[in-house]
């Protein structure tokens, strides 16, 4: 199983911090769209480090459009020497259409469509083929060679893979169906893993004629761990608190019906509206916590993550949101890539 590491996005410390990841062992690394664009950290890591490999998790896809998209990706994995993974997700239509100002429509046919035109960018930049992509939301129909990438850029490390990331079925389906790979939300759990998302990508590839094979499922898991029981304490707090705040979202709640617990959702989007973050916390008992979340100390964790998911997953990244050390991690690094 690879094991990855957020790189951030603080430009000043992405050069040594990328250095840190390879030294430690991480397979990969990947940049979050939040307070600063998720691409610009991944060409300082490429810069610095020669094993490394990069990628969006996530970059929002219907902030931009295929054309963008498909030169990001193409100079990044040029630069990088065949590193780059390109991590889209949809966001939600509060944030594409009043942060953004762009359009939001029939999200997961909108995305299918997105990355076959991504596809059909490269295949033309690569191979000289005609661009004649012409779809419901994208059409592309114009490339000359001023515009043209040469394209030994790439030929020795080929296109990037692209993941996408969901939670629904549908866009989990598109994922299998068009994508190389699938980055599950941190707010799932084994029981969804099996029962709705792996079926779900498996029709995807049913569609393309394809099997599982090859591809790859990026797990992000919730970890709480700690080598005394104050550090344990400390990162249960901040894990059962993002629990909440997902759980609080109307979109996710697939994941707390499949174990019963659809009415929480509810209760927890209630509290958010009256701004009760501390409140929300609490209401994630230890049951509910130990659900989304492996939990223990450092040398118990590897063989937790590995009876959860070995078998289904390639990847696997830590979803800590508290503040710790990277010593903490060290050891369920080397146990997960000895496994």
């Amino acid at each position: 199983m690879k094991v990855d590491g957020g790189l951030g996005t603080d430009l000043t410390k992405v050069p040594n911090a990328a250095k840190e990841l390879e030294a430690a062992g991480y397979s990969g690394a990947w940049t979050a769209e939040t307070s600063h664009d998720p691409f610009f950290p991944l060409l300082l890591g490429a810069e610095h480090t020669s094993t490394l490999q990069l990628g969006t998790s996530i970059a929002v896809a219907f902030a931009r459009n295929p054309m963008n998209l498909a030169n990001i990706g193409w100079d990044l994995q040029a630069y990088s020497k065949g590193r780059f993974m390109l991590g889209l997700g949809s966001q939600i239509k509060p944030h594409i259409t009043k942060r953004f100002s762009m359009e939001w429509s029939h999200p997961a046919a909108r995305m299918r469509e997105m990355v076959l035109a991504i596809r059909a960018i490269w295949d033309t930049w690569q191979n000289g083929t005609k661009l004649e992509f012409r779809g419901e939301f994208y059409t592309h129909t114009l490339m000359t060679p001023f515009f043209t990438p040469n394209p030994n850029d790439i030929s020795e490390y080929g296109v990037p893979k692209i993941f996408l990331a969901g939670v629904g079925e549908l866009m989990t389906e598109v994922a299998g169906e068009v994508c190389d790979g699938f980055i599950c939300h941190g707010f799932t759990t084994e029981k969804y893993l099996r029962e709705v998302t792996l079926p779900a990508l498996a029709r995807g590839r049913a569609k393309a004629g394809k099997t599982m094979e090859g591809f790859e499922v990026v797990g992000p898991s919730f970890v709480v761990t700690g080598s005394n029981d104050e550090e344990l304490e400390a990162a249960a707090t901040g894990t059962r608190q993002q629990i909440a705040f997902y759980g609080s979202t109307p979109a996710y709640r697939g994941v707390l019906d499949i174990h019963g617990w659809g009415g929480l959702q509810d209760e927890l989007n209630s509290l958010s509206k009256a701004g009760k973050w501390v409140e929300m916390g609490n209401v994630i008992n230890d049951e509910i916590l130990n659900t989304f979340a492996v939990v223990g100390k450092p040398e118990t964790i590897a063989s937790e993550l590995g009876r959860r998911y070995s078998d289904v997953i390639q990847r696997i990244s830590f979803y800590a949101p508290y503040k710790s050390d990277p010593e903490r991690w060290s050891q369920v690094i080397a146990d997960l890539k000895s496994a």
